[in-house]
């Protein structure tokens, strides 16, 4: 019999669910448990299965994989349970990037805050309480709820607050910002130390240290400049190095859209952005991104059940938090990350009530936070500017508070710079109405918005034009960069 059961909701995110396993699977005494895959896709779930499958068979593992699209069923008795969810899929997501661009706000990702990301949460927050009703009612006591689904503080905030179950947060941008450091100061494994504190994608290095040295700000700026990669591609984020003195966890793309300074003027935008991948500024990247690999698992399905034919010992273990965390309570051994939490003073100078990224320590008691960190005021404060956001967000997904969601909106630091109020009441509604069937907690406001948007006053499309106008379009750059890689 299993020792224990972990349940993943999302689970037909294939490449990931089959990172997360052999990661778990990669600890010898988390072997002997029940992995309980669920998700709306039946066939997303056929194929996670048979890979997951394929392993505990060709590594000869007590290991038991079971798949149901009855999420009740799976989170029975779970000890654990992990969320990679994302709701509405591509479909309400190109309306968080399409709609918002008719207004000016011009987005690379739009998953945290700005436009995109609060509708994002208003769609996630209702169906995470649902999780959370369920696994009250038919988990294990006591289950731990590891949240992986963006936008991550809201999301996570709503499973503490008002979801009533022991929640962390878990991303992966402290490490691979942490590995961009290494690299450009030549840090060999286990050379580089970091203190790296803030919020989900505000999160800032606030001590970094190359064997014990401490690197200060000018060390760090010189080392990016003279980076022939990164120096290109992360423009936006040196710069922003420069001015504050410590470096964020995000990348170009992501820290433009939570900032009001760099996509407010569409002339301006092609300064910053790098078009080399889209995940460094490109307009739409990630959804672009998205629409075009959105069935890489069904092609590549053949190639991923062929890799999963290789023993676990010869494949090295990722840097994603969830096995980590799972390994520490369940053998005492410490593991040091960091976690998304409730505050509650950890952070000195950020509200108790918000959700932080910060270090943590692992063992069976629990998660163990780092508390006394007070972040440069400059980070806090632009932390502060998306931690109102968020919390007004947070309370108008669970209300279906119309009013305060277009609050939240007007007050989204990007939004903020470039729109009226009479424009971003007219995009809520337009969003809104789009999103209607994914926002339960609107029904009742669909018709108002409606009769709104049926005699609106605010023009788009001359906005949308000038903006098109001064902005190359996303063919252009994609033949400029097509172009440069040709060239060498």
């Amino acid at each position: 019999m299993a020792t224990f059961k972990i349940a993943i909701i999302g689970a037909g995110s294939i490449g990931f669910t089959k990172k997360l396993f052999t990661d778990i699977l990669a600890v010898p005494e988390l072997r002997d448990i029940e992995v309980a895959l669920t998700d709306l896709s039946a066939r997303n779930l056929e194929m996670i299965k048979a890979i997951l499958d394929r392993i505990v068979e060709v590594n000869r593992l007590p290991t038991k994989v079971t798949a149901t699209t009855d999420r009740l069923k799976a989170l029975e008795g779970a000890r654990y349970i992990i969320s990679c969810v994302r709701v509405g899929g591509l479909e309400a997501y190109a309306d968080d990037i399409r709609i918002p661009l008719k207004y000016g706000v011009d987005q690379c990702v739009g998953d945290t805050i700005c436009a995109g990301g609060i509708l994002y949460g208003q769609r996630n927050i209702p169906v995470i309480l649902d999780f959370c009703k369920d696994i009250r009612a038919v988990a294990e006591p006591g289950a731990k709820f590891l949240n992986y689904a963006n936008p991550m503080a809201m999301n996570t905030w709503a499973a503490i607050e008002y979801g009533k179950v022991d929640t962390v947060g878990l991303c992966h941008g402290v490490q691979h910002g942490g590995e961009q450091i290494a690299e450009i100061l030549g840090a060999g494994e286990g050379e580089l130390d970091y203190i790296c504190s803030g919020i989900n994608h505000q999160t800032w290095f606030v001590d970094v240290r190359l064997k014990g040295r401490r690197i200060g700000k000018d060390e760090l700026i010189a080392a990016f400049e003279a980076h022939p990669v990164f120096s290109q591609q992360e423009k936006l984020r040196i710069d922003v190095l420069k001015r504050f003195g410590v470096y964020s966890t995000e990348s170009n793309g992501h820290l433009s859209e939570y900032l009001p300074w760099y996509r407010k003027r569409p002339e301006e935008i092609s300064r910053w952005i790098d078009m080399s991948d889209w995940i460094h500024g490109e307009t739409g990247g990630y959804l672009r991104y998205s629409t075009e690999t959105r069935n890489w698992f069904e092609t590549e399905f053949p190639q991923f059940l062929e890799a999963a034919g290789k023993p676990l010992d010869h494949q090295k273990r990722s840097n994603e938090h969830a096995s980590h965390i799972l390994e520490a309570l369940e053998t005492g051994r410490v593991y040091r990350g960091h976690f998304n939490v409730k505050n509650s003073g950890v952070i000195t100078n950020l509200p108790a009530d918000a959700i932080i990224e910060s270090p943590g320590f692992v063992d069976r008691f629990g998660i163990n936070m780092v508390s006394g960190i007070t972040l440069p005021e400059a980070c806090a404060a632009t932390c502060l500017a998306s931690i109102n956001v968020q919390r007004m967000s947070v309370h108008a997904a669970v209300t279906g508070d119309l009013d305060l969601l277009k609050l939240a909106m007007l007050h989204d630091p990007l939004v903020g710079a470039i729109c009226t109020p009479e424009e971003v009441w007219q995009m809520v509604d337009e969003m809104v109405v789009a999103q209607g069937q994914w926002l339960p907690q609107y029904a009742h406001a669909i018709d108002g918005a409606n009769e709104r948007l049926s005699r609106a006053t605010v023009k788009t499309r001359e906005w949308n034009g000038a903006a098109r106008r001064q902005v190359r379009s996303l063919d252009e750059l994609r033949a400029e960069r097509q172009a440069a890689r040709a060239a060498g």
